[in-house]
C-alpha cells in the first residue's frame, strides 16, 4: 500500500502511526499512564521512532516512574518497530501497544494490560481529532492526538521484578507526531479526581510557529458527568496564564463556560524529547503534580475539586506563553 495513502488513512485516524515513509527530520510517539488501584504504582511508557537530520533512526521506549522520579531510555533497532497499516496497533520487539491491550517486556515492566471502557476524543465533521481544522494544516512543527482520555486497566504487571495488580486501575493515552516539540509549552492531565464517575482533564498550551510568525496554541479536555467539555483555539476559546514561583493558574472560557486551572509542581525525572526528528532534548516530567480544578456553567460553579497524580510540564521560557 502507498505511503501516501497510508498516511491519508492515519489523518482520518489520528491515534494510527503517521510516518509512513518519512526516513528524515521526524518522530512520532504514544504516551500510556498507568496508575494501579493503590497509586503506588504511577507510570508513563512511551514507544516510539526517531529519525534525524542525517537519516539515523532508532525506535524507543521510554519508561517514567512517577513514584521514585526515575527515566529510562530504551532503544531499538528501527526495524523492530512494526505499526499496523489499518488501526493503531504497533510490535516493537517483545512489546505490543494498541487502544485494546499494551504487552511489555522491559527491565522495569513486564506483563499484559488490557484497556477498558475507553473514552475517546471524539471525532467530528473537519475535526478528526484533538486538533480540529489544524489537523488538516501541513507542514506544522508538532502534532497531537488523544487515544482515551479515560479508561480501566486489567491485569497485573511485574514493577522491578514484583508482582502488582493493576486490575481497577485508571489510564490515559495520548500522542504527538512531527518534527520537534515546541520551544516553550505548559502540559498537564490527571483522572484521579474525587469522583464515582470517570473524570479527566487535559491542558496544553504551546508556542505554535505559524507563517514566519508565531502564535500561543491551547487545546483542552474536561471529561465531567459523562461529558466532554473542550476549550482550543479553534473553538473560539480565551486563555488566562498566570506564573507563579511554585503554581501556574490557566483559565479556559467561552460563551458558556469558564474552566479555571492552578497547578503545582511537584519532583519528576527527565524524559528525553525530539528536536528535529533527533532525540536530544530534555524535559522533566511530574506525576506527582496536583491540579487545583473549578468549573463554571453559564456563570454558576459546577464543579471545584483537586486532580492527583497528575503529569505536569513545563517546558522552556514560558513567560512568552502569558
Amino acid at each position: 500500500m502507498q505511503n501516501q495513502t497510508l498516511r491519508w488513512r492515519a489523518l482520518w485516524q489520528p491515534e494510527m502511526y503517521h510516518g509512513w515513509g518519512r526516513t528524515r527530520n521526524y518522530f512520532e510517539g504514544w504516551y500510556f499512564k498507568l496508575v494501579d488501584p493503590s497509586s503506588k504504582a504511577v507510570f508513563a511508557v512511551i514507544p516510539g521512532v526517531s529519525y534525524a537530520q542525517d537519516g539515523q533512526a532508532h525506535a524507543f521506549i521510554q519508561v517514567l516512574d512517577g513514584i521514585q522520579c526515575k527515566a529510562f531510555y530504551h532503544q531499538f533497532p528501527i526495524e523492530a518497530f512494526q505499526p499496523s497499516t489499518d488501526r493503531f496497533a504497533v510490535q516493537l520487539g517483545d512489546n505490543f501497544f494498541s487502544a485494546e491491550k499494551i504487552t511489555l517486556n522491559l527491565p522495569q515492566l513486564k506483563g499484559t494490560l488490557h484497556l477498558q471502557n475507553l473514552h475517546p476524543w471524539p471525532k467530528m465533521l473537519g475535526a478528526p481529532g484533538i486538533m480540529g481544522w489544524f489537523s488538516f494544516v501541513p507542514f506544522m512543527e508538532c502534532y497531537h492526538g488523544v487515544v482515551s482520555v479515560h479508561h480501566r486497566l486489567q491485569g497485573q504487571l511485574e514493577v522491578y521484578d514484583q508482582a502488582v495488580d493493576f486490575s481497577s486501575g485508571i489510564g490515559y493515552v495520548e500522542k504527538d507526531w512531527g518534527v520537534s516539540f515546541p520551544k516553550a509549552w505548559i502540559w498537564m492531565q490527571s483522572n484521579h479526581f474525587d469522583s464515582t464517575k470517570p473524570m479527566s482533564l487535559m491542558a496544553s498550551v504551546a508556542h505554535i510557529p505559524w507563517l514566519g510568525s508565531h502564535f500561543i496554541g491551547y487545546i483542552v479536555g474536561f471529561l465531567w458527568e459523562g461529558k466532554l467539555y473542550r476549550f482550543a483555539t479553534y473553538t473560539g476559546a480565551k486563555m488566562q496564564v498566570e506564573l507563579a514561583e511554585n503554581q501556574v493558574k490557566l483559565a479556559f472560557f467561552d460563551r458558556k463556560n469558564r474552566l479555571e486551572i492552578t497547578a503545582h509542581p511537584a519532583p519528576g525525572a527527565n524524559l528525553i524529547s525530539p528536536i528535529s526528528g533527533q532525540m536530544t532534548g530534555k524535559v522533566n516530567e511530574s506525576m506527582q503534580a496536583t491540579l487545583d480544578v473549578a468549573f463554571y456553567e453559564r456563570g454558576e460553579l459546577r464543579y471545584q475539586g483537586q486532580g492527583k497524580n497528575a503529569g505536569l510540564e513545563l517546558a522552556g521560557a514560558l513567560d512568552g506563553l502569558v
